[in-house]
């Protein structure tokens, strides 16, 4: 399997055991009295596995995302650009008068 698919299947697997973590939470901590709706109605069981599959969908793309986006940090360690005079030769500056009127 390619690298970038295992990567991507592994944080993807990450963000769903959050959100089995987060959906744990909600149900322990009876946020909302969601516990007693599951566990009470006949639509409970969809909605547990609606909650776990679209938090999963969320959870997992953040998950993927933020692994993605440090992928250039790893080998690079300077800390954003340098504003150096030289790459600025050549620029004059342009004099606005304070009282124009648009």
């Amino acid at each position: 399997m390619p690298d970038h698919i295992r990567l991507i299947l592994r944080h993807a697997a990450i963000g769903f055991g959050i959100t089995a973590a987060f959906v744990a939470l909600l149900l322990g901590f009876k946020i909302g009295n969601l516990f007693h709706l599951v566990t009470h109605t006949v639509e409970g069981p969809m909605v547990m596995i609606m909650l776990f599959v679209f938090g999963g969908i969320t959870f997992g793309s953040a998950q993927v995302d933020y692994r993605i986006m440090n992928m250039g940090q790893d080998d690079d360690t300077t800390q954003g650009g340098s504003r150096q005079m030289s790459q600025m030769r050549g620029v004059i500056p342009v004099p606005i008068p304070k009282d124009r009127h648009r």
